[in-house]
């Protein structure tokens, strides 16, 4: 870790492309052909190699890539019972979905918490680990419209809560550097509701379970917001990010992870955050596009990060990628090797900057 980090840090926000053996391994596992020893074996060797090769190129704050997770919206709800697979559909820009499985009876439980991916991570890193949570407000989406008979949606959102503050604390607890939110369906839930009504609702949702913990323990949890990138599309881009904005850093956190460099118009999205940014918070914006298939440059980054200079203060700014790469473990789209390059130009370019705006 060099000294540039210390004005500019930056940091990954969670998945990587799994490496091929892994791929292999959990279709044979879903197939019948291999037991869990087998898979969790293959799952812990993704892990060593994606911590390994974060650390190799220079990456201050490493994550496991998310290589054990289904998801990183559903990890949860491995081995529960009481779910239906015709839940929320989630609709994608060039017309393929995502859907969540629909909640049939209570009590919620989360199946699996984070920190058991964090120890994973932790074993093998010898710098920072980072810890990505799905946030409550899109495990919400998992409760009917219609209801669940015999479990009010109010008891339903009661052991959300309780359950979200144990995914947050129990990484905190494990030693994460800081744990992750991930609120990708912030800005589609401007485009499912215009009016803002669902994203208020989701934004009281996730600050119910950030007042549970104290100002030092929301200094280490920060939020994440993109237009939801999955097999080189997105499901909200089109949306006004300026109508987000407000809203998402009234949200209890210590920093916001914010997709930047696929936007059209960056000053806009610079200009909102330079007004409403809490006096509290960091602000890390994304200078790499994990959709784009080309690789930015370490300069292209540098740029980007001097524009941002323009707007922040150097002390609440920092640098990541505008979202994971593969957040469902089924997306190929984009090979390793890309996200390890990618990767590498942000930690490069963020170098160059604040070498620049150090003098």
């Amino acid at each position: 870790m060099t000294e540039s980090f210390v004005g500019i840090p930056t940091e990954p926000i969670g998945s990587i492309p799994r490496p091929a053996e892994l791929l292999s391994a959990m279709a044979a596992h879903a197939d019948g052909r291999i037991g869990d020893d087998e898979l969790a074996t293959a799952q812990d060797d993704a892990v060593r190699d994606t911590v390994r090769r974060l650390e190799e190129i220079g990456s201050p704050v490493v994550t496991d890539g998310e290589q054990s997770k289904p998801s990183f919206a559903t990890y949860p709800l491995a081995g529960l019972d009481h779910l239906a697979p015709d839940g929320a559909v989630i609709p994608f820009a060039d017309g393929h979905q995502r859907q969540l499985p629909r909640l049939t009876a209570g009590p919620l439980r989360y199946g699996v918490h984070a920190d058991r991916y964090l120890r994973a991570a932790r074993r093998h890193a010898t710098v920072p680990v980072k810890q990505a949570v799905i946030a409550p407000s899109a495990l919400s989406l998992l409760y009917p419209a219609d209801g669940i008979d015999g479990y009010p949606r109010e008891a339903f959102l009661d052991d959300l809560t309780a359950e979200a503050e144990a995914d947050i604390r129990g990484c905190l607890d494990a030693g994460a550097h800081v744990v992750q939110l991930d609120f990708t369906e912030a800005r589609l839930s401007l485009k499912l509701d215009p009016s803002g009504g669902l994203l208020e609702q989701f934004i009281t949702l996730n600050n119910r379970v950030l007042e549970r913990f104290s100002a030092a323990e929301q200094a280490r949890i920060g939020v994440h917001t993109c237009p939801g990138g999955d097999q080189d599309s997105t499901h909200s881009l089109d949306v006004d990010y300026v109508a987000l904005l407000p809203g998402l850093l009234r949200l209890k956190a210590g920093a916001f992870y914010v997709q930047l460099a696929s936007e059209q118009e960056p000053d806009k999205v610079l200009g909102v955050l330079a007004d409403h940014l809490p006096g509290h918070a960091r602000v890390f914006i994304g200078v790499t596009d994990p959709i784009d298939p080309r690789v930015e440059t370490p300069e292209q980054v540098r740029d980007r990060v001097l524009t941002a200079a323009r707007y922040l203060p150097l002390d609440r700014l920092g640098t990541c990628d505008d979202c994971g790469f593969s957040p469902f473990a089924d997306d190929t789209s984009t090979s390793r090797d890309t996200a390890f390059a990618k990767i590498r130009a942000r930690i490069e370019g963020t170098s160059l900057a604040a070498r620049e705006l150090a003098g």
